[in-house]
């Protein structure tokens, strides 16, 4: 038995939960991938994986052993790149989970360029507004806007997204257009709810005018988990929106959303990389970090 194979192939199987998936990414047959998995179980003497018709779960043994692999497979990589003429070319799997507005609008107009730099890394990007288990989902890091609630993670802050109110000509026609932040709250106005992931909770905006500040949470006839829909549903004429400057961008040009309270000031919402800390920091990760980083730059700096 090849031990790195085998790793390997445990390692695949745990992430993509069956082996027959982990087959087609390896390139090997289910077989093989069977027999190496197996071969590994008795070598070490433990059940690494339970086995059913419909899916595979990993033992309490294989989940400790899973983490300590992945740390031995970034390691051979980072050492066998270190050591290659393409030592600025790292290389293998990466799973990054972002917002759909920030994938949509940021990340995969950039991805181009990226590929260009390392062409050798392979993205697997989970595109959604919903709460991941980085640690129990294998996710190499998220990208979130927005305080971090997990002290657990190890973060880094890539940028702060400037934020402003809007609201479709049309809504702005029907219910006129609020002086005061806090005629969002009358009874004729509308917001579209945007609901926290990780909470359910409402999103809520405080504006700042001079030494006035005022909370405003609105009254709303939608709410939406998702950042792509919360911004159709404005568009749409469903109600006011609290929007980062880069998702408003194109629908201000077009016409089809309007500024509101410009005078007034919005906190920036922060946005950060985060990543287990206790998952090996690869070449790879490293290098996608610092390309968000600049990427951010470009589009929301870290302010101070």
């Amino acid at each position: 038995m090849d031990r790195f194979d085998a790793m390997q192939a445990f390692v695949r199987v745990v992430e993509t939960g069956s082996f027959t998936k982990a087959a087609g990414t390896l390139h090997m047959s289910k077989t093989s991938v069977t027999q190496l998995v197996q071969q590994l179980e008795a070598r070490l003497r433990v059940k690494l994986l339970n086995r059913t018709t419909r899916k595979v779960n990993v033992t309490a043994d294989g989940a400790a052993y899973y983490e300590r692999a992945v740390r031995v497979l970034a390691d051979l990589d980072d050492a066998e790149t270190g050591l290659s003429s393409a030592a600025t070319l790292p290389r293998g799997r990466l799973r990054v989970d972002v917002p759909s507005p920030f994938a949509r609008l940021i990340l995969i107009p950039a991805l181009p360029a990226f590929h260009a730099r390392y062409p050798d890394i392979q993205l697997d990007l989970g595109v959604s507004d919903r709460m991941v288990d980085i640690i129990g989902e294998h996710i190499d890091c998220v990208v979130r806007g927005g305080e971090l609630t997990d002290q657990s993670l190890m973060a880094r802050r890539i940028g702060d997204l400037q934020l402003g109110v809007y609201a479709a000509p049309h809504y702005l026609a029907r219910a006129g257009r609020p002086a005061h932040p806090a005629e969002l709250e009358d009874t004729h106005h509308r917001i579209v709810g945007y609901r926290w992931a990780r909470t359910g909770k409402l999103f809520a905006m405080v504006m700042r005018k001079g030494e006035e500040t005022v909370q405003v949470q609105g009254r709303y006839a939608v709410s939406v988990d998702d950042g792509n829909a919360y911004m159709a549903a404005g568009v749409a004429g469903m109600g006011m929106l609290w929007l980062p400057h880069y998702m408003a961008r194109a629908s201000l040009a077009s016409g089809e959303l309007l500024p509101l309270f410009e005078d007034w000031r919005l906190d920036t919402m922060p946005m950060f990389v985060a990543f287990p800390p206790n998952r090996h920091i690869s070449i790879k990760l490293r290098v996608f970090i610092d390309w968000m980083i600049e990427l951010m730059a470009e589009h929301a700096p870290v302010v101070g």
